[in-house]
């Protein structure tokens, strides 16, 4: 953290509201296989908010960084986290998929959390926070996603052309081409995989509070997917947020304000 955001940090703390002077712990969970998922803790009150990913990212982001500022200027519990073969993790990308993923996700929530946790999944986080929220609504007091992704492997499926399935049968992987840098993998097992953990075809019961934040210039979520998640949604308190000029990444400093705020209002308190 900049001394220019420590001071930022300490404006948004307010007289009652010390600066959380620790820093962040930082280790690797063994999932129980021997590889180990990277992850970086902040001690604070609850509810602790918890940054889940997104595909092909790690914890080190704008968004990650930006919350873990924002958590430590109130003192609130914070974790973050890199899934099996993304970040400092280890294991292999390739043998990734929204099942195993999602088993990561639990383990840490599991072994390095305490209460209800706000879950921020950003792009594929926000299909492993929904998962997590069904499997375990105890542990939840609240949603928010950034250009969620549920159930995106159908869409990346549905626009293959036959050359590129006949290379996924062949060789079981296929390397897309990718606007944020290098080719990634897209594996047969990882849109197999994708559909026993599909979303958006029935209800969707989940009582915490729920966030939804959409760019609608994003090239990889159609804006009309927050919808579907919101119309999915059986609670009652669910709010979507459009961003007009919004891409994927939401990243901006406007972007990361309105993060921030949306944050703040489900820890019950004005601004951020």
């Amino acid at each position: 953290m900049s001394a220019s955001e420590d001071r930022s940090a300490d404006r948004r703390a307010g007289p009652d509201r010390p600066r959380q002077e620790a820093a962040e712990d930082a280790g690797k969970l063994d999932r129980g296989d021997g590889v180990g998922l990277a992850w970086r803790r902040r001690a604070g009150r609850g509810p602790g908010v918890v940054f889940l990913g997104g595909f092909n990212s790690d914890m080190t982001g704008s968004k990650a960084e930006d919350l873990s500022a924002f958590c430590a200027g109130r003192g609130q519990a914070f974790l973050r986290f890199d899934y099996s073969g993304h970040g400092t993790s280890g294991g292999r990308f390739v043998d990734g998929t929204i099942g195993r993923w999602a088993a990561d996700a639990a383990a840490v929530l599991d072994a390095l959390t305490e209460g209800p946790q706000i879950l921020v999944g950003s792009s594929m986080g926000g299909w492993i926070s929904l998962l997590l929220a069904r499997q375990r609504p105890e542990r939840v007091a609240g949603f928010i996603g950034i250009a969620a992704a549920p159930d995106f492997t159908t869409r990346i499926e549905a626009a293959l052309p036959p050359e590129i399935r006949a290379v996924m049968e062949r060789d079981g992987v296929w390397h897309r081409p990718s606007a944020y840098g290098d080719p990634y993998p897209i594996t047969r097992a990882l849109l197999q995989d994708g559909r026993d953990h599909l979303l958006l075809q029935a209800p969707l019961p989940i009582a915490a509070p729920v966030r939804l934040l959409q760019g609608q210039q994003d090239p990889d979520v159609p804006w009309e997917t927050a919808l579907h998640i919101a119309a999915a949604i059986e609670g009652p308190d669910v709010q979507v947020t459009l961003i007009k000029d919004g891409d994927h990444r939401l990243s901006r400093p406007q972007d990361l304000a309105l993060l921030r705020r949306t944050l703040a209002a489900l820890l019950g308190e004005d601004g951020a």
